[in-house]
């Protein structure tokens, strides 16, 4: 009897026990996002859609030393590529690395694209270029940028011409610096030339951060926030990906690290009066007015510092993009997550959370009204995983519907020399 009690003790503790789970990560949230295009070639980086839909990424050798048949390129059918503006100008004569100098640099061609890291789409839907003037060695050693390399390329759409190169002053682009994404703001009482405003990040890995600004028409640029703290990589800091804490490893001879990116994802307002940026080594938003920036008196520089706030933690971003709602999202990259930051409450909450999240790389807002984002796998790179490249084609460009019917900023084509051909 004893006996027969025990059995059906343990049988309804063992049914009861089956009956119960505990509860888990269902691993989604919001927004269920779209696969729009499979990379199956180079590796990406940077996206940007067109008011027609026409779609560009690009792929930067000096993160992947890989990326060499072309470093931009259009997305066409059947999840193929083609080299954008043309093959020649992804082909330097010479290739993209100057052996002529010691050390090796980049190479110094204002005519032909080097090692781009960002393409984008202006509010006036004309593609800029921009190239870092860097590149990788075969066993990803970055090597330095020379004067030609650094550079902003403006193409129309309509043409598929060039109507504007403004090449980098080594003051602007150091041989050090690393030109990483770009947002405009076309207002023509802005500058003297009428021709609008560029601001770029500068994430260089080796330290050299700044927000840079850039008179669209005459081609002067500036540094500004020169090396501040919320500019540069925090020390110390090791994110987690997919349960993995990640550094940069030990390759080519140099110490096990960790993750230095500085300035790197950035975003504006939709009245342009302020602009969003944070690192790719750590977690923090920052804002600054863009006037300050702009402002090119002897306190410029100490206005700016000044004029920064920080606003809030939202996880490990690479890009960031703003909506017509002046929406800021931002990927969240140790949650498998894309946020938004509400600048009305300074609310951060999730839009879309999904596993298939791996790096959330660069952001684009159609005129269609989604949000377009690459998916790439940067952390299980060579350079994060000693040497060995886990990677695992194919990286992904997917997209997400804007909620509150939020849409691209636009803005009018400037007039005048808006469309003429130059460099500067």
């Amino acid at each position: 009897m004893v006996l027969i009690q025990a059995l059906s003790s343990a049988l309804v503790l063992a049914l009861s026990a089956s009956a119960q789970q505990p509860i888990s990560d269902p691993g989604t949230a919001g927004v269920t996002p779209e696969i729009v295009f499979l990379y199956n070639d180079e590796w990406p980086t940077g996206i940007a859609v067109s008011a027609s839909g026409r779609k560009f990424s690009n792929y930067p050798p000096a993160l992947d030393p890989t990326d060499q048949r072309y470093t931009v390129a259009e997305l066409i059918g059947n999840n193929t590529q083609t080299p954008y503006p043309s093959a020649e100008m992804n082909s330097p004569p010479g290739g993209r690395i100057n052996y002529s100098t010691y050390p090796a640099t980049g190479a110094n061609t204002p005519d032909y694209l080097v090692g781009v890291q960002s393409v984008v789409v202006d509010p006036a839907d004309r593609l800029w270029i921009l190239d870092t003037g860097r590149v990788a060695t075969a066993n990803g050693t970055m090597l330095g940028a020379a004067y030609g390399g650094p550079k902003l390329i403006g193409v129309n759409l309509t043409t598929d011409k060039i109507f504007k190169t403004i090449v980098f002053t080594p003051d602007a682009a150091p041989a050090d610096s690393y030109l990483n994404d770009i947002r405009f703001d076309l207002t023509p009482s802005l500058t003297a030339s009428g021709q609008g405003v560029a601001y770029i990040t500068d994430s260089s890995p080796e330290g050299r951060n700044a927000i840079v600004v850039v008179d669209l028409g005459s081609g002067q640029a500036w540094r500004r926030l020169m090396n501040l703290p919320s500019v540069s990589a925090t020390q110390g800091f090791v994110p987690s990906i997919w349960g993995e804490l990640v550094y940069t490893n030990g390759t080519n001879g140099m110490p096990i690290g960790n993750v230095n990116f500085g300035a790197d994802g950035i975003a504006i307002s939709p009245d342009g009066a302020t602009l969003w940026y944070s690192t790719t080594g750590g977690r923090e938003l920052y804002s600054v007015p863009t006037e300050v920036l702009r402002d090119q008196s002897p306190y410029a520089e100490l206005r700016s510092q000044a004029s920064v706030r920080y606003h809030t933690q939202k996880g490990l971003t690479d890009g960031m993009e703003t909506d017509s709602n002046g929406l800021v999202y931002a990927g969240n990259i140790e949650d498998n997550a894309i946020v938004i930051f509400d600048p009305k409450t300074e609310v951060v909450s999730t839009f879309s959370r999904d596993p298939r999240y791996s790096w959330t790389d660069t952001f684009s807002v159609g005129n269609d009204g989604y949000l377009y984002f690459t998916e790439n796998q940067l952390w299980r790179g060579a350079a994060y995983q000693g040497g060995v490249d886990r990677r695992v084609k194919p990286y992904v460009l997917m997209r997400c519907k804007l909620p509150g019917n939020g849409t691209k900023i636009t803005q009018a084509a400037p007039t005048g020399n808006s469309t003429m051909a130059g460099i500067y």
